[in-house]
């Protein structure tokens, strides 16, 4: 059953690098992940959660329209681009009345001409195909291994799922795209990284980002080398398909 909380504010612009501005309707993502997840650290750390169980409790925050009608004219000039969402997911499984407000969420704001971006590890809604064909929607993966994706996504769709959902909004003219972040290093899975880049070869953007805040990553030998080979094999792999490609800071180095 889903949780309720309110909130003061939605609209915030965000610090993240390929982001613009967001919003985050929920607390919380029952997706679990334990990469670990950045968001469920941050939400601990500042006291929006005490414990894992909590965090893998959504909460929808039941004000979020009333809000956007107050904050969307403030922000409209502004936004470029309306992503859902940086501590969250606007899709997760389980958990109808999340992925219907985010499709009302991103409804309204393609009324007042805002595009909108999408990120999951759960299914894109294929009613997504019927609204602007400026927006984005994008899934995570970083692994076609499922025993790996359910010990380190325990709660999120399959990835192959996941790809042939994002392939049918392709197939419906949408912007798609693919997030490969956090990527392991092969101390904790060892798997073929041009298998994932062939699966998701229909896409129209990559982005590609290493593994933080985790420990097993720095016992593994020739780290910066590993994540510079993967860099160049994307880049090399998005031109030749003609696919917009981003690294993230710290993932190529000298």
């Amino acid at each position: 059953m889903t949780k309720f909380i309110q909130r003061k504010t939605l609209i915030y612009k965000t610090a993240v690098e390929y982001g613009d501005y967001t919003l985050n309707h929920v607390q919380g993502c029952y997706h679990g992940c334990k990469y670990p997840c950045y968001a469920f650290l941050m939400a601990k750390r500042f006291g929006r959660v005490k414990s894992y169980e909590q965090w893998i409790e959504p909460s929808l925050v039941e004000n979020a329209m009333d809000l956007l009608d107050k904050e969307i004219p403030k922000f409209k000039d502004r936004i470029k681009t309306l992503h859902l969402c940086f501590t969250t997911d606007p899709f997760m499984n389980e958990y109808e009345e999340i992925s219907n407000m985010s499709v009302e969420i991103i409804k309204k704001a393609n009324s007042k001409g805002i595009k909108c971006s999408a990120l999951t590890k759960g299914l894109l809604p294929l009613s997504l195909a019927e609204l602007s064909k400026e927006n984005e929607y994008g899934i995570t993966l970083i692994s076609l291994d499922e025993t790996f994706r359910e010990k380190i996504e325990p709660n999120a769709a399959p990835y192959q799922e996941r790809i042939n959902r994002l392939k049918e909004l392709s197939e419906k003219d949408c912007k798609t795209w693919v997030s490969i972040e956090p990527y392991p290093t092969p101390n904790i899975i060892k798997q073929d990284f041009s298998s994932i880049l062939e699966a998701i070869g229909f896409v129209d953007k990559i982005i590609f980002g290493r593994t933080n805040y985790n420990p097993e990553i720095t016992k593994y030998k020739g780290v910066k080398q590993y994540y510079n080979e993967l860099s160049k094999q994307v880049i090399d792999f998005s031109v030749k398909r003609n696919i917009e490609y981003h690294i993230k800071n710290g993932t190529l180095t000298e």
